[in-house]
């Protein structure tokens, strides 16, 4: 089985890829290589954010590796909180972020929104992207106990439950992380 590395130590992320991958690759995290190192975020966009990961960890550990960044957009926001989702408030704390994001959108009532997850693949010399997207509406409340990050607040296209009202099985058929995901297994398996 191919050792394959997923730059990051999120136990949530690991848990929904190694669903979707199954027992075609041995995934390891950060922990799993020991790397300790935080690795740098410091781009504008999901796509460098991205590739700095993975390419950080083939310099540093010689190891095939993707790394993803996710990010949730709002278009009555200008597509905020975007690459900032996780620091939004200025912090990592999930609760202020969310509830800085339903103030800043109160007056607004253009409601759509996408969770979008770009993955960097670095992989025996080369660099491919893959996206998925998620489009939906925020919802003022919060919905839910499951998942994670914005979850309780997404409710996707087509259905009339957040994300964190979802078992995992359903939201990893549908979310954003599940179709990049999905585009990077089918790469590989060529």
């Amino acid at each position: 089985m191919r050792k394959l590395v997923f730059a990051t130590n999120n136990p949530n992320k690991i848990q929904e890829v190694n669903s979707i991958l199954g027992d075609r690759f041995e995934l390891l995290s950060l922990e799993d290589i020991q790397c300790f190192e935080d690795i740098p975020e410091d781009w504008d966009t999901l796509e460098e954010n991205a590739r700095q990961k993975s390419d950080y960890v083939v310099e540093h550990f010689g190891l095939n590796c993707f790394a993803d960044d996710s990010g949730l957009e709002v278009e009555a926001l200008n597509n905020e909180p975007g690459v900032y989702s996780a620091r939004y408030s200025g912090s990592r704390d999930m609760d202020r972020n969310i509830q800085l994001l339903l103030e800043n959108l109160k007056d607004h009532s253009n409601k759509k929104a996408r969770f979008r997850t770009v993955i960097s693949l670095h992989m025996d010399g080369a660099n491919y992207l893959f996206e998925g997207i998620v489009e939906g509406v925020i919802i003022d409340e919060l919905k839910g106990d499951g998942g994670f990050g914005y979850d309780p607040i997404f409710i996707p296209n087509g259905y009339d439950k957040t994300f964190a009202q979802m078992t995992p099985d359903e939201k990893n058929s549908i979310s954003h992380r599940a179709i990049a995901v999905s585009k990077l297994v089918d790469f590989l398996g060529q």
